[in-house]
């Protein structure tokens, strides 16, 4: 049984991939409702009325909403959160389809036609609409008219036609059109050239833009769009609206791409302020460009005033301070004094939020502080999604993989690492001399890309994601479990250890003689339970200036958290933890003390585990090592003749072995040799194969007889004569 008259849905956003494609997903409940099948169009009445093509909802979507993209939310008259009438469509094939075009396109070129019609192809369209084709123009392509009226769908044989600028498509739309197919406000797109029909200029960015920040999104969204678009229900509640929002996060994590969605979504003037616009040399000057950008915002409310790096323009205030005092009262005086409330919204957006002054952070001012975080997996897979959407790719990228091997990468990093892969396939293109239309990014783009580009969240400090699990690492079972168990488990069986009411261990001490391999079991545990691994050498830490070392303690910390789930690794922390009662220096009982502040802080987070790394246990100071911090202590030993054979079958599994070389019995031989040791004799060994090939053959002959490159027994004798043993032997 159909629905004739429609079902009414709320309006949500639309995935990633769908924006500017025409799509309206519908849960299967409200698809059955309807009776309609996938590929269906189907009408969508808002404030006016609006044709798109139906596909289905993912698993999770609730029965009563329908997902639309913002160029279909503004033909429809409706924003997020809105109702909206869904209903059956009558759709013909177009005989003709007639497009306004954006200042600055030129409609004659026939690269113009061919990308619209690639664009619009079985879209289906009516008169009034807006499309924006995003790889022509960020302005919108509007249907003026359509041939047949009503809705239509594009088809090969549709003759499309193109006309002026979108500044004579209102006078021509069809009177049961609304004037406004972007806003319920009348305006037309001042980006598109429309300058004379009000529309406030806007800044291109959608909500569909954004990804891996929904949950974010809907704060920002609470807290600025309802004031703007409905103020009149904070009167009736008889409360103020919100003021402002204070982003925060490190660079590059979508702050100043969610304001400027925002002001586009909501349709308000966005007015971007940096601190270099503000400060002057002059006395008053500043405080006088200030005052003018609340006037200028208040003149054309709604607005938003967007603060990029706030912390420039109010950083905290000092006894004796100078114009940076002044800007920061003026500031702080111009927000308590905003009589349009609910009119002005101010956004501040910062990556050093402790440096604001802190009157600007209490409740009138910036009414909430929202944190912007570098993005988990599915985050990073949203945004992925969204810079690849308009990318022609292979078949043998796998964005679930890429998105999984991208940590620390912040969204800016993965435009970049997207850029970096186009950038290789068109180089690749030239060489190969590959037509224009057949260029495709590749596997090996992305590939490429990922050596290129670094994750700017852990810049500071060594931040990888190892590879190599626990089969890297030779013996050391005990070891491997212990740490499987403290690491490991934690970090994948969440729900376990809440059923069990148990707390996993905050911290992870490995100790044992140099060379035994704690690093590499640190490196290995961050692969095998698929974190972060941020790598913090002791001495790196410590500062002559007072107050320094503790404060890159707090930032390793500090980024670490905004990179969770990730394991901080601490080698060699004997060098900045060691026991404050020997009394050796004042910074060190500083940066002790402000370890154990840091590691009571972790033991409150599940994401973030904490490893260290000595040879030097006695050392260290006492209260690192009790329950709650480095709780947990695995030793490290030099390995036994069964784990050193297992060494030493990792480190030439991929070396050209001789068929005299015995493993079993270089592992008999090599007692009081480390896990390092052994790998130095290995290296040992296939520098002298190299050598005697290389010495075999003139230079310019010998590469060509790679083949006969081979490590035998004599290689690994002499190897073992060169290295000696670094342990006791008793060990």
């Amino acid at each position: 049984m159909t629905d004739s008259a429609g079902i009414e849905l709320t309006v949500r956003a639309a995935e990633k991939r769908d924006a500017g494609r025409g799509i309206a997903r519908l849960p299967e409940a409200a698809r059955k409702r309807l009776g309609v099948l996938s590929g269906d169009a189907v009408l969508l009445e808002g404030d006016r009325t609006t044709v798109a093509k139906l596909w289905p909802a993912r698993a999770g979507v609730p029965d009563d909403a329908v997902l639309i993209d913002a160029g279909t939310r503004a033909n429809a008259g409706v924003a997020v959160g809105d109702a909206v009438r869904v209903r059956t469509a009558a759709v013909t094939d177009a005989e003709s389809v007639t497009l306004a075009v954006p200042t600055g396109v030129d409609a004659d070129r026939d690269a113009v036609r061919r990308e619209l019609r690639r664009e619009l192809d079985g879209r289906p369209l009516r008169a009034g609409d807006r499309i924006r084709v995003e790889s022509l123009d960020p302005g919108a392509f509007v249907v003026r008219e359509t041939a047949p009226a009503g809705a239509v769908r594009m088809v090969e044989a549709t003759d499309l036609r193109l006309r002026g600028g979108p500044a004579d498509a209102a006078a021509t739309r069809p009177k049961d059109a609304r004037d406004d197919p972007v806003s319920r406000d009348g305006p037309t797109d001042g980006a598109d050239g429309d300058a004379g029909a009000g529309r406030r200029p806007t800044t291109g960015i959608t909500y569909e833009d954004i990804g891996g920040l929904d949950d974010e999104l809907d704060l920002v969204r609470e807290m600025i769009e309802l004031p703007l678009s409905e103020p009149e229900l904070f009167a009736r509640l008889g409360v103020d609206p919100p003021k402002g929002v204070l982003l925060y996060g490190p660079p590059g994590t979508g702050k100043t791409l969610i304001a400027r969605a925002v002001a586009n979504e909501v349709d308000a003037t966005f007015v971007s302020v940096s601190g270099p616009e503000i400060v002057s040399k002059y006395k008053g000057d500043s405080e006088e460009r200030l005052r003018q950008v609340f006037e200028d915002a208040r003149e054309n409310a709604p607005s938003i005033v967007f603060f990029d790096e706030i912390d420039s323009v109010a950083p905290e205030r000092e006894e004796g301070g100078g114009m940076e005092d002044r800007i920061v009262g003026q500031l702080l005086s111009l927000m308590d004094g905003l009589e349009a409330r609910g009119e002005v919204i101010v956004i501040g957006a910062t990556n050093r939020v402790d440096d604001l002054d802190p009157a600007l952070r209490r409740g009138g001012r910036f009414d909430r502080e929202i944190e912007i975080g570098v993005p988990d997996e599915t985050g990073r897979r949203e945004i992925l999604d969204v810079h690849t959407r308009r990318m022609p790719t292979a078949d043998g990228v796998d964005l679930d993989r890429l998105a999984a091997r991208t940590h620390g990468f912040v969204g800016a990093d993965l435009q970049s690492l997207v850029t970096e892969a186009a950038m290789s396939a068109l180089r690749r293109a030239r060489r190969e001399g590959t037509a224009t239309d057949d260029i495709s990014v590749a596997r090996e783009d992305f590939e490429a890309a990922m050596a290129a580009v670094d994750p700017s969240a852990m810049r500071e400090y060594v931040s990888e994601a190892p590879t190599e699990g626990f089969e890297s690492v030779g013996g050391l079972e005990e070891a491997k479990a212990t740490l499987e168990r403290a690491v490991t488990w934690p970090l994948t069986y969440d729900p376990l250890f809440e059923a069990a009411d148990a707390d996993p261990p905050a911290g992870v001490l490995l100790y044992g003689p140099p060379g035994t391999g704690k690093t590499l079991l640190a490196r290995a545990v961050a692969a095998e339970s698929g974190v972060n691994f941020v790598h913090v050498r002791g001495p790196e830490l410590l500062d002559r200036y007072v107050g320094e070392s503790e404060k890159a303690v707090r930032e390793v910390f500090d980024r670490a958290r905004g990179a969770a789930p990730a394991i901080v690794f601490f080698d060699e922390i004997d060098a900045v933890a060691t026991d404050r009662n020997r009394g050796d220096s004042e910074v060190t009982e500083r940066v002790v003390s402000q370890l154990l502040t840091e590691f009571d802080a972790v033991a409150d987070n599940p994401n973030l585990i904490v490893l260290a790394a000595t040879n030097r246990k006695d050392a260290l100071d006492p209260a690192l090592l009790r329950a709650g911090r480095l709780e947990s202590h695995v030793e490290v030993p030099g390995p036994d003749e069964a784990a050193r054979r297992a060494i030493l079958a990792v480190h030439t599994r991929r070396k050209p072995l001789a068929d005299g070389v015995d493993l079993d019995d270089l592992a008999a031989r090599t007692a009081g040799y480390s896990g390092a040791d052994l790998a130095a004799v290995c290296r040992e060994a296939a520098m002298r194969a190299v050598r005697s090939v290389a010495d075999a053959y003139p230079a310019a002959e010998a590469n060509d007889h790679a083949d006969e490159v081979s490590l035998t027994a004599a290689d690994f004798e002499a190897a073992l004569e060169a290295v000696s043993p670094s342990l006791p032997v008793d060990l």
